[in-house]
């Protein structure tokens, strides 16, 4: 008979922890101010950058909201050390990818993005599979309970 018992978590886990926290944290800070942003606010915006904001439709917004809310709860239940963080970070991931799939694939309007306009969904994919992979490896190490 095996002791299922919980071990102490390197010292990586609690840097990643963070880091996946402030990461979720910005895309919270991010989501309040496109979703309240003020006409005022819009009017001072460059003119392609007005039409992306107008037009895009409410399951974005809600993809949005799903992704950095759920992620911001895995990431404290990960620093919590709490398994069912992996739960949160697959419902983030899948609200990541209906918020990307419009920006990159339905769009019009997408080359308003600039430069990053690709880099970005790419690096916010990669990172929230990561997370998905990371606290997976942590319960394997018997970090989270």
């Amino acid at each position: 008979m095996t002791m299922n018992y919980l071990r102490k978590p390197s010292n990586l886990f609690w840097v990643i922890s963070s880091i996946a926290l402030v990461w979720n944290l910005m895309g919270v800070f991010n989501y309040l101010d496109q979703a309240f942003m003020t006409d005022k606010i819009l009017e001072t915006l460059p003119k392609e950058q007005q039409i992306l904001y107008q037009n895009v439709p409410a399951w974005v917004t809600a993809a949005f909201a799903i992704a950095v809310f759920s992620g911001t709860l895995g990431s404290l239940l990960l620093l919590l050390k709490k398994k069912i963080a992996t739960t949160f970070f697959i419902i983030s991931f899948l609200g990541i990818v209906g918020q990307m799939s419009y920006g990159l694939l339905i769009d019009q309007n997408s080359d308003s993005y600039g430069p990053m306009g690709i880099a970005m969904p790419i690096i916010i994919i990669a990172f929230g599979g990561y997370l998905i992979w990371y606290s997976r490896k942590a319960n394997e190490h018997r970090w989270l309970s």
